[in-house]
């Protein structure tokens, strides 16, 4: 699961639209305005930007004010008119897609934009609070220039911590807050930060390593301007926001868990079903859709428990797996092992795969003890091919009890490869691509691409026991709950026990990791549901094209087909595909 909206597209550059223009005039007209969206972009996403090796970003974090937000808006809805001005039918085809992602990027920020979401800059496990956690680590130097432009954003963040708390205290004002089992998630994790040691402060984890070339002398007086900018600046802006979160926010925080109590919380749910799936479904829809898939999937892993040669029933299956020893780890070392081995043999079997894959290595990383608590059982921490820095499969090395060994191939699969780190590092070196499209987010895409690659691990031979094939059903069912439990949180005023219900009743998860994933529901509504969704769209468009080709069929092509334009919503990725298809028809020797 990847989670960073700072590396989303935010908005577009505030134009007036031109005149009608036609043919050439037209297709100069669009590369001007994809140049400007590219070009604001960046500065408005300074973190992304300064990922693609922009240097002059990497001083800076992003505005996140009420005014800026403010800003950002008014021009999202002047491109909007500039792109309106361009029929996509006077463009290449190339810049036609190009044409129509962007205005279908922008229709979605508008679709949000009258819920100010601003209002909660914080989920149970992210937000602005946990920028540095993953800022740091992944920050490498290069230079002297690139130490002094960490520094300058070190003093960046204490305005960024006051703006979003002056966001949170906006929410409290408006009746928008995060449920108080959220609040008290985040509580926790802030008190820790505010007591971290220097040593252990991921403020400072880009002077540990230094480059050959980089004097640790000229560095020297960098370093401690940073740590004198941490004990005297930052350090009482995190003391801060743990007080403000457990004196003014947890007095105000929601009781119902579900956004539907917000006010107009049920038109929000909606733009979020959409913004997430890139479809039309209703939440009534994917409800009763994640509902017949918990059905089918139970079947084939009743089919499985049986090969394991167990006798009792499903339900003690699921005991025996939650609690015999031999499903777990004794150690966090051993546990990073296993995942790294599995890893390893992941790697070996994605050229049978794929005919592209990206340059950029990746790690096997522990979650920072900091923020393991409430985290998820693994996520992805995406790369900078230009700044040295290797994607990061993160492994969270707490609850040693909680994490079973069988599910790790999937779980492998789904953060490294082929899963998030394939895709997303392959977008980033799509140099032919536009800014916005490289970097570009579609929860169903990105997220149904991992749900995927967890079922190629099937192709691959990666899952070599029956319990590990059961471990994949049991994530297979995990993202089908997720339909199930997260529109009726949302949708149908369940409360969380009725939500666990499905995850206890039909997967192997541990109760921590139940706890923790219907926690990130609540607090993020609608995410959950791009997995499933996208899945089973990839699945239908491969289906189609095995159907269709025959044995003209190579997946390594398909893959490349699917991966090698960016992540988009999944019409379009429809599109693409049967245009693929139908060229590959016409192409029969």
């Amino acid at each position: 699961m990847i989670r960073s909206t700072l590396l989303a597209s935010i908005a577009a550059v505030a134009l007036l639209a031109p005149p009608a223009v036609a043919g050439e005039a037209e297709a100069s007209a669009f590369a001007k305005l994809a140049d400007d969206y590219d070009a604001w972009l960046k500065r408005e996403n300074p973190i992304g930007a300064g990922f693609e090796g922009d240097d002059a970003a990497l001083s800076l974090l992003p505005d996140a004010s009420a005014a800026a937000e403010a800003r950002r808006l008014e021009e999202v809805k002047a491109f909007k008119a500039r792109v309106e001005a361009i029929p996509a039918k006077e463009l290449s085809a190339a810049d036609a897609f190009d044409r129509d992602y962007l205005a279908a990027a922008l229709d979605d920020t508008l679709a949000l934009a009258p819920f100010d979401e601003g209002r909660m800059p914080f989920s149970n496990d992210s937000g602005f609070y946990s920028l540095a956690d993953y800022l740091g680590p992944s920050t490498r130097f290069r230079s002297l220039a690139d130490a002094e432009a960490w520094l300058a954003r070190l003093k960046a963040l204490p305005l960024y911590y006051d703006q979003n708390i002056a966001n949170a205290r906006r929410g409290l004002e408006t009746g928008w807050t995060q449920p108080r089992l959220v609040v008290e998630r985040v509580i926790a994790t802030a008190k820790q930060q505010a007591v971290l040691k220097a040593e252990d402060d991921p403020l400072l984890a880009p002077f540990a390593t230094l480059p050959a070339g980089l004097d640790a002398k000229a560095v020297a007086p960098l370093k401690a301007e940073a740590e004198r900018v941490i004990a005297e600046e930052i350090a009482p802006r995190r003391k801060a926001f743990a007080v403000f979160m457990e004196t003014e926010y947890l007095p105000k925080a929601r009781p119902q868990i579900g956004i539907s109590s917000l006010p107009n919380g049920k038109a929000y749910y909606e733009a979020l079903v959409r913004h997430h799936t890139t479809t039309d479904m209703t939440p009534d829809e994917i409800h009763e859709l994640g509902l017949k898939e918990v059905a089918r999937i139970r079947g084939l892993m009743d089919g499985v428990m049986k090969e394991t040669g167990f006798k009792g029933s499903f339900a003690e299956f699921l005991t025996f797996l939650r609690t015999d020893p031999q499903f777990y780890a004794t150690s966090r070392e051993q546990l990073l092992e296993k995942a790294s081995e599995i890893a390893k043999r992941a790697d070996d079997k994605l050229p049978g795969l794929f005919l592209t894959l990206p340059r950029l290595s990746y790690g096997v990383r522990p979650v920072p003890k900091e923020m393991e608590e409430g985290y998820t059982t693994g996520r992805y921490f995406p790369g900078s091919p230009e700044m040295g820095v290797a994607g990061g499969y993160m492994v969270n090395t707490s609850h040693l009890d909680q994490r079973a060994l069988y599910e790790l191939p999937a779980l492998t699969l789904h953060e490294a490869a082929p899963g998030h780190h394939i895709q997303i590092a392959l977008a980033q070196e799509l140099k032919s691509l536009r800014y916005f499209r490289r970097n570009g987010d579609a929860t169903a895409f990105t997220e149904g691409w991992g749900l995927y690659a967890e079922y190629l691990g099937e192709e691959m031979g990666l899952y070599r026991t029956p319990y590990e094939r059961f471990g994949r059903l049991s994530y297979e069912m995990w993202r089908a709950c997720r339909l199930v439990a997260d529109t009726g949180i949302h949708w149908k005023g369940w409360d969380i026990e009725q939500a666990r219900k499905c995850f206890t009743e039909n997967s192997a998860l541990s109760e921590h990791n139940i706890q923790t994933e219907l926690e990130r529901y609540i607090s993020w509504p609608g995410q959950a549901l791009g997995y499933k969704i996208g899945e089973l769209k990839l699945k239908a468009l491969r289906a189609r094209a095995e159907e269709r080709l025959g044995a003209q069929f190579d997946v390594r092509r398909f893959h490349d087909e699917v991966l090698l334009a960016g992540a988009m919503p999944l019409g379009m990725l429809e599109s693409r595909i049967d245009t693929w298809i139908a060229d590959q028809q016409a192409n029969r020797p």
